[in-house]
This record gives structure tokens, sequence and C-alpha cells, in this order.
């Protein structure tokens, strides 16, 4: 364990305290600003808290410049730049460096130069945890602003820090999270990858509107399919006896087709929503703004999971895993959405829910080997999610442990 200056986890070769300093001490503000107008519109920058510092019109799709950009700072490569308007995600701001090419920023931006003796990416990294930034300017809100949460360019600046001696050991710190990043950002495109490749697989392993075959089919299988209501497939929402204490699962509770979070109720002070007890086999439809497809099918071995009447419960005569698959496909979700009611929570009561028709194989055969083929596809999806999530709360612990 480090004392109070200096972190818990530190790179071999490093010795000696951090020091306390006001980041003004680090940072310079800089006044450079687009007079001559050598940069353009197109050369805007937005700050965002995922994405750092990007090119406006690459991030939002067009430039939100003003009529004339002379006023705007100039960042270079390297520089740090805060923002002044509060986020939702951080009242006081955010501060980011600049990785990538010069451009410029509106006055709602300050723009600042590092001095000799700090690495900015460090500095970047530093306020990169929520707690440790809103801490810091906090203090620092201009007192009696119309915006009590706007702080000043060089009230920015004036806070307590402490900060390695050596820039070599910031550059090490910073270096360590680009890379812990880059893994980040290699997981979250293979996970994407994944997703974009099963809504491939829903469009074209189950038959097009106005066809009666898939365009993808495996082999051995020929003939067309059938036209059901579900109503015919599955029965909705079997009445049961709830037992005394159950595990109630709501509708935050399922995210894609995963369940990531339930809790223990008892039946007596229960929410009133927690009707519908699972069966191993039950398909779980979200009927509130369906178009999120958070959709459950319930595979667990225990007998006492209760779910929220913001789901249609199904219990099918058909394959489980076919039909969960059936109604994540994006044909499905817009024919559910066309008779939903609502617009900022479009929803579907189980009724009319029951009526939509879908086509099914005729062979159960078949119906399983595409049931296991999304089974298996959302399991690595799943695999590759944890994945992300167990670097993401690393990275986070670092934040917490190499920092003072």
């Amino acid at each position: 364990m480090g004392n109070k200056n200096t972190p818990e986890i530190r790179f071999p070769g490093f010795i000696g305290d951090w020091e306390q300093r006001r980041l003004n001490e680090y940072l310079t503000t800089s006044k450079v600003k687009n007079r001559d107008e050598r940069f353009g519109k197109e050369d805007v920058l937005s700050v965002s808290g995922d994405f750092g510092i990007v090119n406006q019109i690459e991030f939002q799709g067009r430039s939100f410049a003003g009529v004339s950009v002379a006023p705007y700072g100039v960042v270079e490569t390297g520089d740090v730049v805060y923002t002044k308007s509060p986020l939702k995600s951080n009242p006081f701001g955010i501060i980011k460096t600049n990785k990538g090419q010069a451009g410029i920023v509106s006055t709602l931006y300050a723009v600042y130069k590092p001095n000799d003796n700090v690495d900015s990416k460090f500095v970047e990294r530093y306020f990169e945890n929520d707690q440790r930034l809103n801490r810091y300017l906090k203090p620092l809100v201009n007192k009696g602003a119309k915006n009590d949460m706007k702080v000043s360019d060089d009230n920015a600046l004036i806070g307590t820090v402490v900060f390695p001696v050596e820039v070599d050991e910031q550059r090490k710190i910073s270096s360590f999270f680009n890379q812990l990043d880059n893994l980040i950002t290699l997981q979250q495109q293979e996970l994407d990858t994944l997703k974009q490749t099963k809504q491939g697989f829903l469009q074209k392993m189950f038959p097009k509107e106005g066809e009666t075959v898939p365009e993808i089919r495996f082999p051995g299988f020929s003939g067309e399919w059938e036209e059901r209501k579900l109503s015919e497939i599955a029965e909705f929402n079997p009445k049961s006896i709830l037992p005394d204490e159950f595990e109630y699962v709501d509708l935050e509770s399922v995210v894609g087709t995963n369940l990531i979070a339930h809790r223990t109720e008892s039946k007596e002070s229960a929410p009133s929503r927690a009707q519908r007890l699972a069966q191993r086999g039950d398909v779980f439809y979200q009927t509130v703004r369906p178009y999120q497809k958070n959709n459950y099918l319930y595979d667990l071995p225990y007998n006492n999971y209760v779910f929220s009447t913001g789901y249609a419960q199904m219990r099918p005569i058909i394959d489980s895993y076919f039909l969960l698959s059936r109604v994540q496909e994006e044909l499905f979700v817009k024919t559910v959405l066309d008779r939903s009611t609502g617009t900022s929570y479009p929803a579907i009561n189980s009724n009319d829910l029951s009526e939509i028709e879908i086509k099914v194989p005729t062979d159960n055969d078949e119906q399983t080997q595409i049931g296991n083929f999304f089974k298996q596809l959302d399991e690595t999806i799943a695999l590759q999610q944890k994945e992300l999530d167990a670097l993401k709360q690393t990275k986070k612990a670092f934040l917490q442990k190499m920092f003072i």
C-alpha cells in the first residue's frame, strides 16, 4: 500500500513521493485564436466523454460552427481542452487531450498548452476518473455565475493535483492506459461484428415478407414453411401460483437475450407486476419498447423466478430457441411496432401479440437446428460481452489505484 503521496500500484523503477501542485504549474491557458482563419468549419472539433477530441463533422455528421470561426480557439496536437459547459454525465465538464490533428474549438471550450514538466496525455488519464474530476472541479465553480456549474478558463487551473515528479513516469502510465483502451476497442469491435453477424443471419435464415422459404437453410431440409399465429404455437401467460419468496425479474433485468439481474421478493410485498412464474423453456417477450429486443428464454433449473407483466410469457409447443430467435428478427419487430400504441413508450398487449403470424418450418428438426445455431451465437456474444465488461472493470480499478 502506498502512502498519501504515492499510488497503490506503481511501475518498477520509480520511487519517491508524487508532488502536490496547482494545475497551472503544468498547463498554461492558450490565447491563440483562429484570427487568420487558417482553419475552416470543416476543422471544428468536438469533445466527447467516450471518444475524446474528434472532428465534429466525422463525429456528428455536420459542423455546428457559427457564422465566423475566427474567434475559435486553435487546438494543436497534445493540447488539453476543457469543456466549460456542463454535460449530463459530468456536471462540471470534462478534460481531454487532443491526440489527433490540429483544429479549432468554439468559445465553449478552454484550451491549454502543456508545460515541459507534464505529459498532456497523463493529465487526461488523471481526470478520467469521474469522481476525481468532479472533486477537483466542484470547488472551482465561478461564484455568482448564471450557470452554477460553470468553471472559467483560468479557474479550471487553480485546483490542486498530485502528479509524478518524473515525466517518464507520467508517460509510462498514460501509455499503459492507451494499450488498455486499444484492447477494449478491439474487444468492442469484435462484439459489434458478432452482433452484426447475428442480425445478418436473422434476416437470411427466416423467410422474407411474401416468401415461404428462407434464403439460407441447413442441408437436408426442403419444402415451404407454414404460417402460424403465435397463439397456435405457444400458450400465453399461463396461470400459476406464486411461491412465498421468489427472484423477481423486471424490465431492466434483461439486456439483449441475457438476464443481468434479479432480486429477492416476498409474495406479500412484491410489486403488483410480479405475476409471471417462469418454467424452463418459457420465452419472455418485452412488450414495452419492443424495439429494444430485450427478450429472454428461461433455461434455469429453478422454479422460483417471477417476471414482470411488462413481459408476455410464451410457453412454446415448438422449439423454444427457434421462437426466441424468430421474435428477435427485424421484420417481426416491425410488425409488433405497427400494432403497438404510444410514441415515447410504444407497447403491445399480449392479446395483440398472440395474433401475429410467423412462418415456421414444418420439420421439428429444422426448428431445433436453427434454434441451436442462434443459441450458440448468443452464448458467444454473451462471452464476448463478459470479457469486454471485465476489461472495463479492470481499467476502472487501475484508474483508482494508479493515481492519487
